[in-house]
């Protein structure tokens, strides 16, 4: 993508970039710059970045064939044109990005959530929350891109430089005052936010995920923590103290805190005195102030989530009865616990959990509502690790009456490999159900229910798709779901007839 400037004299990189070294002339000036040698156009600067599959620096002499009039590069390059010598061009890369885009970080309140779990439903939290003050705000999450006038499906949950820059100075454009972004890890690791400052960090929690990027557990939170090094000045953090990952970096930082939290001692609390499928009330404390919250959302990281929007929201100057406005007028997140209310009698939810950690917080739930049996469809993706699998089946075994396994991106993966890696993990195979084809698997799990279950569909949230070898097939679990419930008949015979047997691991499939 290419990045243009927003105001005439461009920039200086001896002044943005103090620790580079320019080599072939006295200074670089941008007016647009681009990482990819082939969005290069005529007077462009050339970032070149080190990929996980290539190396930009091998590009160079294409970009400036393209008309590149200057590189920012980690090594000097036999090139004719000008080059800024930086240790880290990714992080440069970012600065020069949010630099063309007229900063506007410095035009807003900005917040900035990472975690492991819950930060795209505590983004919304925020959003709805300042709504309900009557604030603008624009939002960046894994559900939408929304700037203040137009709402944009996301190609991913944070954007790379130079569209995170130019969406929030869209924001700007369209009368923001705040701007709310999900930091992803993946974006922490790779530069992303680089060049752009928050007036708050939201952490929601510290587990472990995404060790295929991070190799580690300790470079996985090393990346999460890097968030805090980007507070503007005046900047404070909102930390879950009842994560004791959370609750030990806090003496690490020299910022001001806020804590939320249902069993440590915290600033904000919340203490939950009511659950059913539809619905939950709480108790938010705050001082010696105390009111109760009503959510149509279930389950304790949802109250989690309120509690970490409500600290942000409090500390941002907005009264309790505003912050639980905001709270209550989200009746449903897309793919996080979303009830399906079709007229059957017994529960249905469609949650994205793709981890056993996430696994295990949405089972757990559904055991807390439900007093029947809980009937869980879950599946590894192409792009997880059989450890991951494993761990899943774990989960299921664990916390599931009937867990049925079938895949949910399955790639250029055999179905019936992937369950076997998820078996890997279990004692108890004979319980397990395995139905390779997904909407088959979901029919089944349905039928099978009876009044006062719970069928918990998870793995893909509210993702529209299914990825078959290179395909992106049309796929909506809760499509699929309501299709059959709409069409729902109690007659037993009349279901089994019409439902995929479930295959034992070792059988024949047929």
């Amino acid at each position: 993508m290419q990045l243009l400037i927003h105001q005439p004299g461009g920039i200086h990189l001896r002044e943005l970039l103090a620790g580079g070294q320019i080599v072939g002339a006295d200074d670089i000036q941008v007016h647009a710059c681009s990482c990819d040698w082939r969005d290069c156009r005529p007077c462009d600067v050339y970032v070149a970045m080190v990929g996980t599959d290539h190396d930009g620096h091998d590009h160079v002499d294409l970009a400036v064939t393209r008309g590149a009039v200057a590189v920012v590069a980690e090594r000097v390059l036999p090139t004719r044109v000008p080059t800024c010598i930086v240790s880290d061009s990714r992080e440069a890369y970012g600065r020069i990005c949010q630099q063309l885009a007229g900063q506007p970080d410095q035009q807003l309140r900005t917040v900035g959530i990472t975690g492991t779990l819950g930060k795209t439903s505590t983004a919304v939290l925020i959003g709805a929350m300042l709504h309900a003050a009557g604030q603008s705000a624009g939002t960046i999450h894994s559900l939408e891109h929304w700037d203040g006038h137009v709402r944009r499906v996301p190609l991913s949950t944070t954007p790379k430089p130079a569209a995170l820059a130019c969406g929030l100075a869209r924001m700007v454009a369209n009368g923001c005052g705040h701007a709310v972004v999900e930091v992803s890890s993946e974006a922490l690791a790779y530069r992303h936010v680089a060049g752009l400052q928050f007036d708050a960090a939201v952490l929601t929690n510290l587990r472990r995920d995404h060790m295929d990027l991070h190799g580690s557990v300790k470079n996985y939170h090393r990346a999460k923590r890097r968030l805090f090094k980007h507070l503007k000045r005046r900047g404070f953090v909102v930390v879950n103290v009842d994560d004791p990952e959370s609750h030990a970096l806090i003496a690490d930082l020299d910022v001001p805190v806020m804590t939320f939290g249902m069993r440590q001692n915290a600033e904000l609390r919340a203490t939950i005195t009511e659950r059913c499928p539809s619905e939950q009330t709480f108790l938010l404390t705050a001082g010696s102030a105390t009111v109760p919250v009503r959510t149509r959302v279930v389950g304790d990281p949802h109250v989690y989530n309120c509690m970490a929007a409500a600290a942000l929201g409090l500390v941002l100057g907005l009264d309790l009865a505003t912050v639980v406005r905001g709270l209550e007028s989200v009746e449903s997140i897309p793919g996080r616990l979303e009830r399906l209310e079709c007229g059957q009698d017994f529960s249905v939810f469609v949650d994205q959990a793709r981890t056993a950690d996430a696994l295990a917080a949405t089972l757990h739930t559904a055991r807390q509502v439900t007093s029947g049996r809980v009937i869980c469809v879950f599946g590894p993706s192409f792009w997880q690790a059989s450890a991951v699998r494993a761990r899943l089946g774990r989960v299921a075994q664990r916390s599931a009456d009937i867990p049925v396994i079938t895949p949910a991106h399955p790639g250029y993966e055999k179905p019936l490999q992937m369950a076997h890696d998820v078996l890997d993990g279990v004692a108890e195979q004979n319980k397990f159900h395995v139905i390779p084809d997904r909407a088959k698997a979901i029919r089944w799990a349905l039928a099978e229910a009876r009044p006062g279950d719970t069928v918990v569909i998870a793995g893909k949230g509210e993702e529209t798709h299914q990825i078959s070898g290179v395909s992106r097939l049309p796929m909506d679990d809760r499509e699929i779901a309501r299709h059959w419930l709409y069409g729902y008949h109690p007659d037993p015979v009349r279901v089994k007839s019409t439902a995929i047997l479930p295959m034992r691991l070792g059988a024949p499939w047929n």
